[in-house]
């Protein structure tokens, strides 16, 4: 196991004053964020390069990770993505032949601090009871004073705008200039492996950095629009409400995810909200009000749809249920080929999303035509 010979200690404070103590993991340092946890068993490289873990201090609730490695194919990103991490034990030792490093020198590689050896459990608990909030680890050996200070000056995850953090800086292209059909992709923090779904089914996919102008991604003349999920407080991204606007009014077809989906409701005038604790795991059942099935989603965020304001919008169905707190899952707009979901659609139960899209793409070609 590696460990730091000048601090052996780490500790963590939570924004209500409590205090965990334990020892350094990743890069000796002090960081601070919004604390959550997942409760997935396995795909820890996943959720920490999920661009909607930016900003975040992230809690796993599984008692060993790190056992399998770090493979560099199975980052959904360019990086780590999360500002901290808290785990009970660590493999520094992996099985897999694939892998391509250890968990702990991945971590140091991305600078990355953390703590382990704690009670996870006690940790997810007090979450789940009190909610989401502020905490900070350090491993320089701060005193309590010293972390209540720095703690107070994080700002709070709502009303923050992080998806042009996490975003392409510049457009890119993926997939045959022959393919079927073309999609713009509005980047506020999207996954390398939806952009294999879409060209796995024919498109040429461009991708558009978060801020770009409707105009701007028109001129690639998609098809049809992907929405991307992302990090931060939907209402805080203007921008994007405003680009998902303009692409309703020009009647081309839209798949919005996570982030993508919230912005997709507030440009509708449905409001968004910060929930309790958030849904982060592979293991959320969600029913589809369609087909009357259910499915398992993997999930990944903080906010939910005003569900209040969701039924009394005429121009919107609700299309799936969280079946543990009766949240919104999805959506579909009546008078428009808009639809999204609030989960990870690039998952075995979800994938038919993506079939449904290039579908509604088809569809819609043969009316404009």
């Amino acid at each position: 196991m590696h460990e730091s010979p000048q601090q052996q200690t780490a500790q963590l404070l939570l924004e209500d004053g409590t205090l965990f103590e334990g020892k350094p993991l990743g890069k000796i340092g002090t960081t601070s964020g919004e604390i959550c946890f997942n409760t997935g068993m396995t795909g820890y490289q996943e959720i920490m390069t999920d661009p909607s873990s930016f900003g975040q201090i992230l809690v796993f609730s599984n008692c060993y990770v790190g056992n399998y490695g770090m493979r560099d194919e199975d980052a959904v990103s360019d990086g780590i993505k999360i500002q901290g991490l808290v785990c009970k034990d660590l493999s520094d030792d992996y099985s897999r032949q694939m892998a391509d490093t250890s968990f702990y020198e991945a971590l140091i590689k991305d600078g990355i601090v953390g703590i382990f050896g704690i009670d996870t459990r006690a940790l997810v608990g007090h979450i789940r009871d009190k909610g989401a909030m502020n905490c900070i680890i350090t491993s320089e050996g701060l005193s309590k004073e010293e972390l209540v200070k720095k703690l107070s000056d994080t700002p709070s995850l709502g009303g923050r705008e992080l998806a042009s953090g996490v975003s392409t800086q510049k457009e890119y292209e993926v997939g045959e200039i022959e393919a079927d059909f073309k999609v713009a992709v509005l980047d506020l923090g999207v996954k390398r492996n939806e952009l294999d779904r879409l060209v796995e089914r024919g498109a040429l996919v461009k991708v558009f950095p978060a801020c770009s102008s409707f105009a701007e991604m028109e001129s690639f003349n998609p098809d049809g629009y992907f929405i991307s999920d992302g990090p931060g407080d939907p209402a805080a991204t203007d921008y994007a409400v405003d680009a998902v606007c303009e692409i309703q009014e020009s009647g081309k077809t839209i798949f919005a995810t996570g982030l993508g989906g919230l912005v997709l409701a507030l440009g509708n005038k449905v409001g968004t909200q910060k929930m309790h604790h958030g849904h982060r795991g592979f293991n959320h059942p969600v029913l589809n009000k369609v087909t009357n099935s259910s499915g398992i989603t993997a999930q990944n965020r903080g906010f939910g749809i005003n569900s209040e304001e969701a039924k009394k919008c005429r121009d919107m169905e609700i299309t799936h249920i969280n079946l543990n707190d009766d949240t919104i899952e999805g959506f579909r707009l009546k008078s428009r080929k808009a639809f999204a979901v609030l989960f990870n659609p690039d998952t075995e139960d979800s994938r038919y999303l993506f079939d449904d899209f290039i579908g509604l793409i088809e569809e819609n070609k043969k009316q404009l035509v």
